[in-house]
């Protein structure tokens, strides 16, 4: 019993005595197998193996090295909300291409409870990928350890960001909607416009509150469109919906088409919120686009495959990942753009 705890605790150099090898030798069966003849290496990791030893410990060569090649990705939201959601996990594959492309590790984290709290793993990571607005606190913490941090969709002084001019997609999506009808009597659903866990309409004193969150910038961009068709939006037409899940969507969807308003236009903040709206139109017996206007943001798979197809915006979320990716692994840190595009599809075409 003794041999073996002593075995257990045997490092590199031990294991070369114990074989009458060379560190480098038994360093080379483990790392560069290609300088060994395959009987040797063969040899090596089987006797290794039997006193306990299976390889360097990498975190202590990642220390040495100065580097672990691996990038962390801090999301916003949940694992399980994250994993669930069509553009995280868009953005989670762009990131995912280029690491694979420059041979780097991908350790995902999120927000807890507390905040406050250092996660051990957080000192693992070469580098930073912010996804959606963070937590202040969790923000400054990974900031201070003084490695380079890239934001997607979350803007933040002196922090190289990828993202799109949402108010300006906004605006142009919103003005196609209501160049449709004769007349257009508009409705929100918007995405985490308020602090709460619960879907309801927003008050004046909502609407006073600014933010450059880009739920907000979005709801700028539907009002630049309505004020320069002299249109109003009352704040009880605006829907925050706290989870981008159908469940949600679909509770303000049914408000917003049960409320006395009546809108023929629905602007949604996301797919899923406007998939949902669609849904929700047809089982009230409602005609998508005849009798209401609906349109998204995003321009997920799904978009395009919907009865009827879904018109929306396409923001490259994919690409955004792939940019912020590369920013940090190039060290290219400064501010990108990426163009969208307005898709129009069958729910904004009521003559057709």
């Amino acid at each position: 019993m003794e041999d073996k705890r002593i075995t257990k605790r045997l490092n590199l150099k031990g294991v070369a005595e114990k074989l009458g090898v060379s560190t480098a030798t038994v360093s080379n069966a483990f790392n560069r197998p290609d300088q060994l003849s395959k009987n040797l290496r063969e040899k090596i990791l089987s006797e290794a193996s039997r006193l306990g030893y299976h390889g360097p410990n990498l975190a202590a060569r990642s220390l040495r090295r100065g580097r672990s090649d691996v990038i962390g990705v801090m999301l916003s939201d949940s694992l399980t909300y994250s994993f669930s959601d069509p553009m995280a996990n868009q953005m989670l594959q762009g990131i995912s291409e280029v690491l694979m492309e420059y041979n780097k590790q991908l350790l995902l984290f999120y927000e807890g409870k507390d905040n406050t709290a250092q996660s051990s793993a957080e000192s693992l990571p070469d580098g930073f990928i912010f996804y959606g607005s963070s937590n202040l606190e969790t923000f400054k913490r990974i900031v201070a350890l003084g490695k380079p941090c890239v934001t997607i969709d979350y803007v933040q002084d002196k922090i190289p960001s990828v993202g799109i001019d949402d108010r300006s997609a906004a605006k142009k999506i919103a003005m196609h909607a209501i160049s449709q009808v004769n007349h257009g009597t508009v409705a929100i659903l918007g995405m985490k416009l308020v602090v709460s866990d619960r879907v309801c309409r927003l008050t004046q004193d909502d609407l006073d509150e600014k933010s450059v969150e880009i739920s907000r910038q979005r709801l700028l961009g539907y009002f630049d469109a309505v004020t320069e068709n002299d249109l109003t939006i009352p704040p009880e037409s605006i829907w925050s919906v706290p989870f981008n899940t159908e469940k949600y969507a679909k509770i303000a969807a049914k408000e917003a088409f049960s409320s006395s308003l009546h809108p023929n236009i629905i602007l949604c903040m996301s797919d899923v919120i406007a998939l949902a709206a669609i849904s929700t139109a047809q089982s009230m017996g409602l005609n998508v686009p005849k009798d209401v206007i609906i349109v998204g943001f995003d321009d997920i798979s799904e978009a395009k495959h919907a009865s009827p197809s879904l018109t929306t915006v396409c923001q490259q979320n994919a690409q955004k990942g792939k940019v912020a990716a590369k920013m940090l692994l190039e060290n290219n840190l400064t501010n990108c753009i990426l163009e969208t595009k307005l898709v129009v599809r069958q729910s904004s075409s009521p003559t057709n």
